[in-house]
């Protein structure tokens, strides 16, 4: 369950990042002095437009890496009756992931500007519809539940903490109650700031929290952990209050092109990345999304976590080497 957006990409240069005070590596809300962004990112750059929202990527990757059932992955989400909506729906199609959105005529289905320098993405989201999601409208509708009922997996990235907390919490009760695994990603530096509230009324029922290194950061920063040491972040993330004993926690934290850091129980594990060449690196956008549709797809075949970890190093890698959060036809993970 997330944010469902339509990502606009393009490579920007540093006077339009400058212009809109963008950090080169960072994802943010759109705020008023962004409205023009929007515009001028289509009239100045080559644009290329892809099915976005970081949970709807990382549940199409999962889908993409098992092939076969298709509809493994269930989507919630609000989307506008609209254009992008449609583009949307054809593309959750395409990629056979089994969407439910909420759709409703008030805003606009939601885009995600996605500025690209370098290796670099700095993402600008404009939520619009993203941000109408319903608890009593969506998720609570019989034939709804029914599916979360269905589902052994739920993920929902943290970015989702500012749309409807009651929706998330009342999945993650559920899975919690159930023995059922409740995924999470720390998402972005913001939402460890301005949501941490949010964010800690979930934490108890997180089996698995994805982060990456900047993240962790501000995480741990929020957290008083007086710590900058990723290792020493998912140890101490690990350790924190969990309502269902009969799973330990799994805090996965990535660093970019250094080692990704697993913290199960007291113990830290650290697995390398799969090495590339900087010049094959299209374009970072989608590798933290990709990274844990790979982890879900391990997951969901009951296969040991270090299996999920190389599952999830393949998908970035492959993602990495192409425009936006794009994938070949088949995967060719061993």
């Amino acid at each position: 369950m997330g944010n469902p957006l339509l990502d606009i990409c393009a490579v920007v240069d540093k006077d339009f990042l400058d212009k809109y005070s963008l950090k080169p590596n960072d994802q943010i809300l759109a705020e008023d002095k962004h409205k023009e962004l929007f515009e001028e990112i289509v009239k100045k750059f080559k644009v290329e437009y892809h099915a976005g929202g970081a949970t709807q990527n990382s549940v199409k990757i999962a889908q993409w890496m098992i092939q076969e059932p298709h509809k493994v992955g269930t989507f919630f989400g609000c989307i506008g009756k609209d254009k992008f909506g449609e583009i949307l729906k054809t593309k959750a199609a395409e990629a056979h992931v089994d969407a439910h959105y909420y759709e409703q005529d008030e805003e606009p289905t939601g885009s995600c500007a996605a500025c690209i320098t370098g290796d670099n993405r700095s993402l600008v989201a404009n939520l619009a519809a993203a941000n109408c999601y319903k608890k009593e409208k969506h998720l609570d509708l019989e034939e709804n539940w029914k599916l979360v009922e269905k589902a052994k997996v739920c993920y929902i990235a943290g970015f989702f903490l500012t749309v409807s907390l009651e929706s998330m919490l009342k999945v993650a009760k559920h899975a919690s109650e159930n023995n059922k695994l409740f995924c999470l990603n720390l998402s972005a530096p913001f939402i460890c700031q301005f949501f941490k509230d949010n964010l800690m009324q979930v934490m108890p029922y997180v089996d698995v929290l994805f982060g990456n290194e900047t993240e962790a950061v501000a995480f741990a920063k929020e957290q008083d952990f007086e710590t900058e040491d990723t290792q020493e972040i998912a140890r101490k993330a690990q350790a924190l209050p969990k309502v269902n004993s009969k799973r330990q926690r799994v805090v996965v934290l990535t660093q970019g092109k250094d080692d990704t850091v697993m913290a199960i129980s007291d113990k830290v594990e650290t697995f390398p990345v799969l090495t590339i060449d900087p010049k094959d690196i299209v374009d970072t956008n989608g590798a933290g999304d990709a990274f844990v549709g790979g982890f879900l797809s391990g997951l969901v075949q009951e296969k040991p976590l270090s299996e999920c970890v190389k599952a999830a190093h393949y998908a970035a890698n492959v993602i990495i080497r192409r425009a936006g959060c794009t994938f070949p036809e088949k995967p060719d993970f061993k």
